[in-house]
C-alpha cells in the first residue's frame, strides 16, 4: 500500500535571526524528489552547531539548500526520483544540506545509508553529520593511523563522542578536552584514553605530560582563536591540525619558522556546502568501513535527549547551555 503524501507539511523555521524563541512551527508544501533524490517521511532530525549558527544568522544555507534547520535526518523513503524507486519503503539515514526539521525531506540518494534492525530511528539521526565530519577530518585530511594519539577539542559533543567511539574502533588512543569534571569522567568511559579538564588545567601541559612530551599526530580544532597556537604546541613532528570551526575566533597567530621546522599541517574543512559527488564517495567509504560496525552493534552515537519537534527552542536552548554529552535530536511525532 503506497504512503498518502500530504500536501502542506509541518516544519520548524526560522522567523529572524537572534535566540532559540526564532524558531517556530510553520506549514510549507511537502517537497518533491528530483532524479536521484529520495523523499524522506522524517521519524528524527539531528541537532548540530551548525543549525545554532544559521538560527543567528551566521551561517547561511547554500545555493540551493533549503532554508529549513536541519543536516541530518532518519525516517522511511516514501517517493523516490528517477533512478531511486527501488529504495521506495526502506529506512535510511541521511546528510542533508538543509530541511530537516521537517515532518517531510528531500536527500539525496548518495548521502543515504541503510538503518539496521539494532538501532532506533532517534539514534540513527544522531549519526550522519558527525559520522561523515570525523572521518572526513580525522582519517581523510588527519591521516589518522592505528597507533596514533590524537587529541579533539569538546569531548562530550556530538563530534567529540564521535571521535572516541571511532578511534577506539580504529585502535586511535583519543585524547579530550571538556568543560568539567564529570564530562571528563563521561569521555573516559566512552573510551577517551585520557580527558582534560580545560577550566581548571592548562591542555598543552597536560598532553605534554600524557605523552611525555611526544605531542600527539592529529589536533582536531573546533574552538579556533587563540587555540590555534596552543593546539600546535601540542603536535609532534610532522603533525596535522584540522579545523572544523571557530568558536573563539576567526583568526589566530602562529610562529611560522616553528610550522616549517617541525613540518607541520595546517588543514580545515566545512561539509555543507561541498559537492553531492564529493559527499556521495565519502558515504561509500563508511559503508565500507564503518557503516558493519553499527550494523553489528559495535558504533552507536551517544544520546543526550531528543525534543519533539515543538520544543526546538529548547532543544537548541540546551545544546547553547552546554550541558549535554552526546546529540540532541528532534522528533516529528508522526
Amino acid at each position: 500500500m503506497s504512503e498518502i503524501i500530504p500536501d502542506v507539511m509541518r516544519v520548524v523555521e526560522i522567523a529572524g535571526p537572534g535566540g532559540p524563541e526564532q524558531l517556530r512551527l510553520a506549514s510549507r508544501p511537502t517537497p518533491k524528489p528530483g532524479k536521484g533524490e529520495l523523499l524522506v517521511k522524517v521519524a528524527a532530525a539531528g541537532v548540530n552547531r551548525p543549525d545554532v549558527l544559521q538560527r543567528r544568522g551566521l551561517y547561511p544555507p547554500p545555493p540551493g539548500a533549503s532554508d529549513i534547520p536541519g543536516l541530518e535526518i532518519a525516517g522511511t523513503v516514501v517517493a523516490a526520483g528517477q533512478g531511486s524507486t527501488h529504495l521506495i519503503g526502506s529506512k535510511v539515514c541521511a546528510l542533508v544540506a538543509g530541511g530537516g526539521y521537517a515532518e517531510y525531506c528531500v536527500a539525496p540518494a548518495g548521502t543515504c545509508l541503510p538503518v539496521p534492525e539494532v538501532l532506533r530511528l532517534t539514534e540513527a539521526a544522531a549519526i550522519p553529520e558527525t559520522l561523515f565530519t570525523v572521518w572526513v577530518n580525522l582519517f581523510e585530511r588527519g591521516f589518522a593511523a592505528e597507533g596514533e594519539t590524537v587529541l579533539v577539542h569538546g569531548g562530550t559533543s556530538g563530534i567529540g563522542t564521535m571521535a572516541i567511539k571511532l578511534g577506539s574502533l580504529f585502535g586511535l588512543e583519543v585524547i579530550v578536552t571538556c568543560g568539567s569534571d564529570e564530562k571528563c569522567a563521561a569521555a573516559i568511559e566512552l573510551g577517551a584514553a585520557h580527558a582534560i579538564n580545560y577550566a581548571t588545567t592548562d591542555f598543552v601541559d597536560a598532553v605534554q605530560r600524557w605523552t611525555e612530551g611526544a605531542g600527539v599526530a592529529v589536533v582536531v580544532d573546533m574552538v579556533g582563536g587563540d587555540y590555534l597556537p596552543r593546539n600546535l604546541q601540542c603536535l609532534a613532528d610532522d603533525g596535522r591540525h584540522i579545523s572544523i570551526a571557530f568558536q573563539r575566533g576567526a583568526t589566530a597567530e602562529i610562529t611560522i619558522p616553528d610550522m616549517m621546522r617541525r613540518r607541520l599541517t595546517l588543514t580545515g574543512s566545512t561539509l555543507r556546502a561541498r559537492e553531492i559527488g564529493f559527499k556521495t564517495m565519502v558515504r561509500d567509504e563508511i559503508a565500507q568501513t564503518v557503516w558493519p560496525y553499527v550494523e553489528s552493534n559495535r558504533l552507536k552515537p551517544v544520546m543526550d535527549r531528543s525534543f519533539p519537534m515543538e520544543q526546538a527552542a529548547e532543544a537548541h536552548a540546551r545544546m547553547e547551555a552546554g550541558d549535554h554529552i552526546g546529540k540532541i535530536v528532534l522528533t516529528m511525532g508522526q
